[in-house]
C-alpha cells in the first residue's frame, strides 16, 4: 500500500521566506501547515541569513517532510537585490539538503501552470486556487501561499513522473 509523501515548498526571500507543507497520496492533497520565516531587516546580511537558516531548520525538524521544492530565482533589474535573493535561495536549498531531502527546483511559470493551469496567472489567482485545491489551507502571508503553490507543483510533477515510470 502506498504511503503519503510529505512535501515542503519554500518561497525564498531575504525579508520573508515562505514555507508550506502538504501531504500527497495518489491524487489527493492534504494541507499540513504553512508559515513565514522572517529576518531582521536592520541586521547584517550574515545575521539575516542565519535567522532564515535557523527558522527553516526548526520547520523541517518539526514537520519532518520527505521531499522539498524551492522556487527558482528570477533576475530583476537591481543586481544587488538579485544577489541577496540568491543568497536567501541558497539557504532555502541548503537546509533541506542538509536534512537529507531531495530538493526540486521549479520556475515561477511552472508553479503557476501547475496550480492555475496557465503559466502567467497573477498572485491572487494562485492564492485562490491554493484555497480551492486545499480548502483547509491557512497562510499568514503571500509568501506562505506561494510556498504552498510550490509544494502543490512538486506533488503534481512527482505524480506525472510516477505515471511515466509505470508506462515506460
Amino acid at each position: 500500500m502506498a504511503e503519503a509523501i510529505r512535501i515542503i515548498g519554500i518561497d525564498p526571500g531575504l525579508r520573508q521566506t515562505g514555507w508550506g507543507v502538504v501531504e500527497t497520496l495518489g491524487n489527493s492533497l492534504r494541507f499540513i501547515a504553512a508559515g513565514t520565516v522572517s529576518s531582521d531587516g536592520k541586521a547584517e546580511l550574515a545575521t539575516r541569513l542565519c535567522q532564515l537558516h535557523d527558522g527553516l531548520v526548526e520547520v523541517i525538524d518539526f514537520h519532518q517532510p520527505l521531499e522539498a521544492a524551492v522556487e527558482q530565482t528570477f533576475v530583476n533589474k537591481d543586481a544587488v537585490a538579485t544577489l541577496k535573493l540568491g543568497q536567501a535561495r541558497g539557504i532555502a536549498m541548503l537546509v533541506p539538503a542538509r536534512a537529507g531531502l531531495a530538493v526540486a527546483e521549479y520556475a515561477p511559470n511552472a508553479v503557476k501552470k501547475a496550480v492555475v493551469g496557465v503559466g502567467h496567472g497573477d498572485k491572487r489567482q494562485i492564492h485562490m486556487m491554493v484555497k480551492v485545491l486545499m480548502p483547509k489551507a491557512v497562510f499568514n502571508t503571500e509568501h506562505a501561499a506561494d510556498a504552498l503553490a510550490i509544494a502543490i507543483c512538486h506533488a503534481h510533477h512527482r505524480q506525472s513522473a510516477a505515471r511515466l515510470a509505470r508506462v515506460g
